[in-house]
C-alpha cells in the first residue's frame, strides 16, 4: 500500500520503501525531493541514527546494521562526519574549540588537533576567527565552522543534511563553491540532502530523487534533466536552463569531424561550448575527450536543439535561440 493508505489503515508513517542505491567512493551523491519524501531519513540510516526495519547497509564490505554498540560508536567516529542544517555548534566553546571537538573524541594529541583545525578553518575562510564564539558569527560563517569540524576528523564519508538551506541565497552559493573546491582536493564520499534543484544540479555527480519514501529516479545530471523517468521528475526539471548544466556530449555526433579546427571539451556545458564556437565565427567544433583525442563533433544547431525542452526543434526555435544567446 502507498503512504496515505498506510497511515489511514494502520496509523503508521512510511519512511522509506525498497530503496536500492549504490554510491561510488569519492563521489558527491545528492539526494533530493520535496518535504516528507524521506531524504533526511535515508541519510540518517547511513550512520544508524535511524534503524531500518529490513535491509542491508554496506560500507566497504561491512554491513553497518550488524555492528554492536561499541563498533557502531567507532564507525561513527572514524568513518562518517555530519554537517547539520542548524549548525549544531556548542555555544560555550570558541570556534577553534568547536572545530577540534571530533578530534577530541578520537583522542588525538592536542597539538595535532589544533594544527588540523586551524588548517581547515583557514580553508573554509575563517582565519582570524578562531577565538570568537558562535554568537559572534553570521549564519554563513557558523555553517563554515560546521563544515570545518566535519572535515577535521578526516572521515571518508561526509553526510550533509540540508546544510545550506537556512542560508541567504548569496551565502548559499558561496558555500556551494567552497564545497566544490574542497571536494576537488579531498575526494570524500559526500551524501548531500537538498530540496533545491539548482543546488542538486550544481553539486551532484549523481542525483537520486525520492517521492513518498520511494526512489523515483537516480542518475547523472544529464540523465535526470534530459530523460526524466516520469511526470513528477519532468515537472521538477521543466524550467531548468539546460545550457548551464548539460554537458556537450549530450548533443555531439560521435565519431564525426567538424573540419573547422575549433575544439571544445567533452565536459564543457552546452552554454560554454556555444560561446567558444560563436567566438570562433564557426558553426561547429570537434569534441575532445579526457584523453585529448577527438571523439566527435557538435554544431550550434545541435547545441540549441538540445537546450530546447520537449524536443521543440523547429527552425523557428533554433533561430530565436541563436538570436537570444
Amino acid at each position: 500500500m502507498d503512504k496515505s493508505e498506510l497511515i489511514r489503515s494502520h496509523g503508521h508513517i512510511l519512511g522509506l520503501r525498497d530503496i536500492n542505491l549504490d554510491i561510488a567512493a569519492g563521489s558527491l551523491q545528492v539526494i533530493m525531493g520535496l518535504s516528507g519524501s524521506g531524504k533526511s531519513t535515508l541519510l540518517r540510516h547511513i550512520n544508524r541514527l535511524i534503524e531500518p526495519t529490513a535491509g542491508r547497509l554496506i560500507v566497504n564490505g561491512t554491513n553497518v546494521l550488524e555492528l554492536d554498540e561499541k563498533a557502531l560508536i567507532e564507525f561513527r567516529r572514524k568513518n562518517t562526519a555530519m554537517v547539520f542544517q542548524k549548525f549544531g555548534l556548542l555555544p560555550h566553546r570558541t570556534i577553534l574549540q568547536n572545530a577540534v571537538y571530533g578530534l577530541e573524541l578520537q583522542k588525538v594529541a592536542k597539538a595535532r588537533r589544533i594544527d588540523v583545525a586551524t588548517y581547515w578553518l583557514e580553508r573554509v575562510g575563517l582565519k582570524g576567527f578562531e577565538q570568537k564564539y558562535p554568537h559572534e558569527l553570521s549564519g554563513g560563517m557558523q555553517q563554515r565552522v560546521g563544515l570545518a569540524r566535519a572535515l577535521c576528523v578526516d572521515a571518508p564519508i561526509l553526510l550533509m543534511d540540508e546544510a545550506y538551506s537556512a542560508l541567504d541565497p548569496l551565502i548559499r552559493v558561496e558555500m556551494q563553491d567552497v564545497l566544490i573546491e574542497i571536494q576537488q582536493e579531498i575526494r570524500k564520499t559526500i551524501v548531500f540532502i537538498t530540496h533545491d534543484l539548482d543546488e542538486a544540479l550544481k553539486l551532484g555527480d549523481r542525483i537520486a530523487v525520492l517521492r513518498d519514501g520511494e526512489l523515483v529516479q537516480q542518475g547523472t545530471v544529464d540523465e535526470i534533466v534530459m530523460t526524466p523517468a516520469d511526470d513528477y521528475i519532468r515537472r521538477f526539471v521543466h524550467e531548468v536552463n539546460r545550457g548551464r548544466v548539460v554537458r556537450v556530449d549530450a548533443a555531439m555526433a560521435v565519431g564525426a569531424i567538424s573540419g573547422t579546427g575549433v575544439t571544445v571539451a567533452i565536459d564543457d556545458t552546452l552554454q560554454d561550448a556555444a560561446r567558444k564556437i560563436a567566438a570562433s565565427k564557426a558553426d561547429s567544433a570537434d569534441v575532445v575527450g579526457a584523453g585529448g583525442n577527438v571523439i566527435g563533433s557538435v554544431s550550434l544547431r545541435q547545441i540549441v536543439c538540445t537546450m530546447i525542452p520537449n524536443n521543440q526543434k523547429s527552425e523557428e526555435s533554433y533561430v530565436q535561440a541563436i538570436d537570444h544567446h
